[in-house]
C-alpha cells in the first residue's frame, strides 16, 4: 500500500500530517510511536514549507526481516522528497520507518481535509494520542522520580560505605600500628635480655676482677654506651672526688643511680643531677657497683646518642648489678686463694739433709677455681735416727682444706716423736681425722727411711702408689694394696709394706694432681711418671736432684691444664763412693 501528499501549503501540510496519523492508527502503529511519527513529520513539514516550493510526502508498507532466522515484521516507511529546487541545492530526502504490528486494509485518508467532520475526529484522534503519550511521560516521570530516589539513598549508602570503609581502614591501620609497636618492643626486650643474659655469662666467666673492668667497656660500647668509666673505690673506702664527676660522688655516696644532664631525664629509679662540670655538654649516668655491705665504685656512662630509651637505663642499672656481683666475686676469691696460697705455702716444711739421702720437693698450686690448700708433702728426722717422707691429699680445697692439712700435719710429728712404723702412724691419723673431722678425708703416703736399714718401709691409705727407681734404671710402681681413705667411718689397721733399696735409688711421692687426667684416668699417669723418672741416669739424680724434679713437671704437666694441687717429693739415697 502506497499513499502520496503534495505539500506546497500549511493546509496540504496538515492533510498530509492528519492522513500520516489516521494511516499509521489503521496500522496498529503503538499510540507513543505514532505521536512521535506525526510530531516528527510536523516539524519536517514545517521547514519544508519555511523552504518554499513542492514536497512530496510517500506513505508506504512493507516488511523486514527480524532477528529470528525466517521471520518477518510489518512497518511503515515515510519518506519525505525535497522540491526540486532544494533537491538541487543538496537537501537529501527525510525518511522514518515505524513498525506495524497489525495489517489494515485501505483506509480513506484523502477526504479528511475536505470533511469537517473527519477532520475534527482527526484532531480528537491526535489529542487522545498526545494524552495518551503525556500518561505515558507522566508515568515515567513517576519512574524516573523514583528512580531518582532510589539513586540518592543508594549514594547515601554508598557514602556511608566509604565512611565505614574509612573508619575500618583507620582502625585496621591503627591496628596495624599498634601490633607494629608491640613487635618492635617485644623485640627490643628480647634483644635486651638477650644481651643482658650474654653479657652476664661474660662476666661471671672470669674470677680476675680486672678482667672483668676491663671487658665491661667492651660489652657496652658503642650500642648501649659511647663511654664508660669504672671508679672503683680503694680498700679503704676513700673516695677522691675532684678526678670523678660530682653525681658520680652523690651515687657512691647514696648507692642510687644518679642522672647528671641539662634536662630531666625521667628515667625509672634514678635521681636527676644538674649536669656535670667535667662534661657539661653532655649527658652522664652514674651507676653505684652494690653489694652487702657498701657500693664498691661507680660506673659512669655516657649515651650512644641524645639520651638514653627509659628501658635501656633499666638494663643498664641491673647489668651493672651483675657486674658488682661478679667483681665482688672475683675479690673475695681472689682474697681466699691468697690466704690459702699463703697458709698453705706457710706449711710446708724445709727439707732435711740426713747422711746419705737426698730429698727434693715441688708443689704448685692449682692454676683454675679455689682449689689449693689440700696438697701437701713433709720429711722429718725420728729420735731413732730414721727419716719420716711423707706426701697428703685432704680433699676439699680453700682454707678449710689448708687449716686440715697443717693440723694432719702436726699431728703425724707428734706420732712420729713416739716412733711406730708408717701404717701405725697412718692408722692413728686415720682415727685422729674421723673424730676431729667427721665429714673430712684424706689420702696419704709415708715411707720411712734409716741408715742402718738397706730396705724402704712404706705404708699408704688411699693414695696413689710409689714409684721406685732402681740404680740399673729400672722402675716399678709399688703396688701393694693400700688401706683406706683417712677418717673414713671404718675401722681399720692400715699395712706396712717393705721393699729393697740400694744405693743410687729413687723413690717419687705424689698426689694425683700430678698424673689424673679426667679424660684418660690416673694408670696412663703413673705410667708416663714411670717413664720420666726412668729417663734419667744415676748420675743425674746425684748430681742434681732439684733439677730431676723440675724434668718431670715439665713433660708431666705440658697437657694439664692444672686444675688440681700437684706435689712431687723425690727421695734418693746417694750412691757410695
Amino acid at each position: 500500500m502506497t499513499r502520496t501528499w503534495q505539500i506546497t501549503d500549511v493546509t496540504d501540510a496538515a492533510r498530509a500530517r492528519i492522513g500520516t496519523a489516521r494511516l499509521a492508527a489503521a496500522f496498529g502503529v503503538p499510540p507513543v510511536e505514532r505521536a512521535r511519527l506525526t510530531a516528527s513529520l510536523g516539524a519536517q513539514l514545517r521547514l519544508c514549507l519555511a523552504k518554499g516550493g513542492t514536497w512530496r510526502l510517500t506513505l508506504e508498507t512493507g516488511t523486514v526481516s527480524r532477528t529470528v532466522p525466517g521471520a518477518r515484521e510489518s512497518v511503515l516507511h515515510a519518506v519525505v522528497t525535497p522540491s526540486p529546487r532544494a533537491a538541487a541545492a543538496g537537501q537529501p530526502p527525510w525518511r522514518v520507518t515505524v513498525p506495524c504490528p497489525e495489517a489494515a486494509a485501505d483506509v480513506d485518508v484523502g477526504a479528511v481535509a475536505d470533511d469537517p467532520v473527519l477532520l475534527a475526529e482527526a484532531l480528537l484522534g491526535t489529542d487522545e494520542d498526545t494524552a495518551l503519550v503525556l500518561e505515558r511521560l507522566t508515568e515515567q516521570e513517576g519512574l524516573v522520580e523514583f528512580h531518582r530516589e532510589e539513586l540518592q539513598q543508594t549514594n547515601q549508602g554508598v557514602v556511608a560505605l566509604h565512611a565505614e570503609l574509612d573508619a575500618a581502614g583507620r582502625a585496621q591501620r591503627e591496628a596495624f600500628a599498634a601490633e607494629r609497636k608491640a613487635r618492635t618492643e617485644a623485640e627490643n626486650a628480647r634483644r635486651r635480655l638477650t644481651f643482658l643474659a650474654d653479657a652476664s655469662a661474660v662476666l661471671t666467666a672470669s674470677l680476675d676482677h680486672h678482667e672483668i673492668v676491663r671487658r665491661l667497656p667492651e660489652l657496652l660500647v658503642p650500642e648501649y654506651a659511647a663511654s664508660v668509666d669504672i671508679w672503683l673505690f680503694d680498700q679503704d673506702g676513700d673516695r677522691p672526688g675532684p678526678a670523678h664527676a660530682a653525681a658520680a660522688v652523690v651515687a657512691a655516696r647514696t648507692g642510687r643511680p644518679q642522672y647528671a644532664a641539662a634536662h630531666p631525664g625521667g628515667l625509672p629509679g634514678v635521681d636527676d643531677q644538674p649536669p656535670s662540670a667535667l662534661a657539661p655538654d653532655r649527658p652522664l649516668l652514674c651507676i653505684p657497683l652494690p653489694t652487702r655491705q657498701a657500693p664498691l665504685g661507680v660506673v659512669t656512662l655516657s649515651p650512644p646518642g641524645e639520651r638514653w630509651d627509659a628501658d635501656d637505663a633499666v638494663m643498664l642499672v641491673e647489668l651493672t648489678r651483675r657486674a658488682s656481683i661478679a667483681i665482688d666475686h672475683a675479690q673475695r676469691y681472689q682474697h681466699n686463694r691468697d690466704i690459702a696460697e699463703t697458709l698453705q705455702r706457710a706449711l710446708l716444711t724445709e727439707l732435711p739433709a740426713p747422711p746419705g739421702l737426698a730429698l727434693a720437693a715441688r708443689y704448685l698450686p692449682a692454676t683454675h677455681g679455689l682449689n689449693i690448700g689440700g696438697d701437701w708433702y713433709d720429711a722429718f728426722r725420728q729420735p731413732d735416727g730414721g727419716v719420716i717422707a711423707v706426701v697428703g691429699d685432704v680433699t676439699g680445697h680453700g682454707l678449710r682444706a689448708a687449716v686440715m692439712m697443717s693440723q694432719l700435719r702436726t699431728a703425724l710429728r707428734a706420732y712420729a716423736v713416739d716412733g711406730g712404723s708408717p701404717g701405725q702412724l697412718l692408722t692413728r691419723l686415720h682415727i685422729f681425722l674421723h673424730h676431729l673431722q667427721p665429714d673430712l678425708f684424706a689420702t696419704a703416703v709415708i715411707a720411712r727411711f734409716h741408715p742402718d736399714d738397706p730396705t724402704v718401709t712404706w705404708a699408704a691409705a688411699g693414695h696413689p702408689p710409689p714409684v721406685l727407681r732402681t740404680p740399673d734404671g729400672r722402675v716399678r710402681t709399688l703396688d701393694a694394696k693400700p688401706g683406706a681413705m683417712l677418717g673414713i667411718p671404718l675401722r681399720q689397721e692400715i699395712a706396712d709394706h717393705t721393699v729393697p733399696m740400694a744405693p743410687g735409688s729413687t723413690l717419687a711421692l705424689y698426689t694425683d694432681g700430678l698424673v689424673e687426667r679426667r679424660a684418660r684416668g690416673i694408670d696412663p699417669g703413673i705410667e708416663r711418671l714411670a717413664d720420666a723418672l726412668g729417663s734419667f741416669g744415676p748420675a743425674e739424680l746425684d748430681a742434681d736432684l732439684e733439677g730431676s724434679a723440675d724434668g718431670i713437671l715439665r713433660p708431666m704437666l705440658s697437657d694439664s691444664e692444672r686444675d688440681d694441687d700437684v706435689c712431687l717429693l723425690l727421695c734418693h739415697l746417694r750412691g757410695t763412693d
